[in-house]
């Protein structure tokens, strides 16, 4: 075996550590274009006929006895509407997703609730009010097909009302199954 003199061996220990750390040294990232920001798709105002909904609200009946309250706010991007709902005393809750379709042109509602329910809606917006409708199966009995109609109106106040109505012969007649007025927290 060979001994390296003093410079020598300095150079051999220069010469590896150069060589590792270029070894570990990761290679620099390829040059690329900055990243577009991202698209808005859903700016077009059909998707803004529902924004008067948006808020916190306390919920009240016609007697002004408080039935609820309910948060709707923006999600996807903006291009859906999420309503969280609680009642009164907080035993019944749900949520629906509102969203316009760009194909079909018109308004969607799914709502789930906290008694296993679920209701999907379909309409459209016109003179200040979004009005969608669906039909309920196996209520009250199995069988049976119940019109769902719901309005939300926007108040010049600022409130809102909804109005909920059911047929159970096909539209000719409507009972009111809700009646509240939506007031800013």
């Amino acid at each position: 075996m060979r001994r390296l003199s003093g410079k020598s061996l300095l150079a051999a220990l220069i010469v590896v550590t150069t060589s590792c750390a270029f070894a570990q040294t990761p290679a620099p990232a390829p040059a690329t274009a900055p990243l577009p920001a991202p698209a808005k798709p859903c700016v077009a105002p059909e998707y803004r006929q529902f924004d008067f909904w948006l808020g916190e609200w306390n919920v009240f009946n016609p007697d002004g006895k408080p039935a609820g309250q309910s948060k709707i706010e923006p999600t996807a991007n903006g291009c859906a509407i999420l309503e969280s709902w609680s009642s009164g005393g907080g035993t019944f809750t749900g949520k629906s997703l509102n969203i316009y379709d760009r194909d079909d042109k018109r308004w969607h509602q799914s709502w789930v609730d906290s008694n296993g329910g679920r209701l999907e809606l379909t309409g459209g917006f016109a003179d200040r009010k979004m009005t969608l409708e669906g039909t309920a199966l196996n209520q009250p009995k199995p069988g049976d097909k119940t019109i769902q109609r719901i309005t939300w109106t926007a108040n010049t106040d600022g409130s809102v009302r909804q109005l909920w109505e059911s047929s159970t012969d096909g539209g000719k007649t409507w009972s009111i199954a809700f009646d509240g007025k939506y007031v800013r927290k």
